[in-house]
């Protein structure tokens, strides 16, 4: 099984053939940070086999990085509203030199109506998921993607983007997030716009088994 493949054009010409249109992209690297670039790493084993080895500080990272992330995204795609709200919260914080004022967390489904996040482990979706306080529904296509292809790191995306077409959902004018994370450590974030209508592909990893999804992965646990 396989996804569909991915075309992407900066070509004038190809406009009219286009599903999205790429809005935004935001790199962060928190590698000058010894923990983060050490979180994960190529070494050999006992039998000299290379592999990844992944910190126990992987979401904690992860979820340090995705906030610095933000912190470059949320001007260029949120509210006026939203953005002045975590700017007030701040204010308070640092005003009144107290803990107690928590600082308020932007509700992106005002920004998105889609989001599509690196699926690399249970605990890095649900972590996302806290923190940016989405719904089951936001993260559906990042744990139904995790389930059925386990963790096939930074393409998850577009399986989780397939994912969405295949249940009939991207509709002219939806915005999507899609966050992944790397080694270094890296955290991106690419923000498209669909431009046309789309249609369920019947050509993708998902045609023969999208019916069956979501399906209650607390039973399987």
């Amino acid at each position: 099984m396989g996804g569909a493949a991915i075309l992407m054009s900066s070509r004038v010409q190809d406009k009219h053939k286009a599903k999205y249109k790429l809005q935004h992209i935001v790199r962060t690297i928190t590698a000058q940070d010894d923990q983060s670039h050490g979180c994960v790493y190529q070494q050999g084993d006992p039998e000299n086999k290379e592999g990844v080895s992944i910190s126990k500080n992987i979401v904690n990272v992860s979820g340090d990085a995705l906030k610095k992330n933000i912190a470059s995204l949320g001007p260029l795609v949120l509210p006026l509203r939203e953005q002045l709200l975590y700017l007030f919260s701040i204010a308070c914080r640092k005003l009144w030199s107290t803990r107690r004022t928590g600082i308020y967390t932007p509700n992106f489904n005002h920004a998105f109506e889609h989001f599509c996040i690196h699926s690399g482990g249970r605990a890095i979706i649900e972590a996302v998921e806290r923190n940016l306080r989405l719904r089951k529904q936001d993260v559906e296509p990042s744990t139904m993607t995790l389930y059925r292809f386990g963790n096939i790191s930074s393409s998850s995306i577009w399986y989780e983007l397939s994912y969405i077409e295949a249940k009939g959902r991207m509709k002219r004018g939806d915005r999507v997030w899609q966050i992944a994370f790397g080694s270094g450590f890296k955290c991106n974030s690419a923000v498209w716009k669909c431009v046309c209508d789309v249609k369920p592909d019947t050509a993708t990893a998902w045609r023969d088994t999208i019916h069956s999804y979501p399906v209650d992965i607390t039973r399987t646990n």
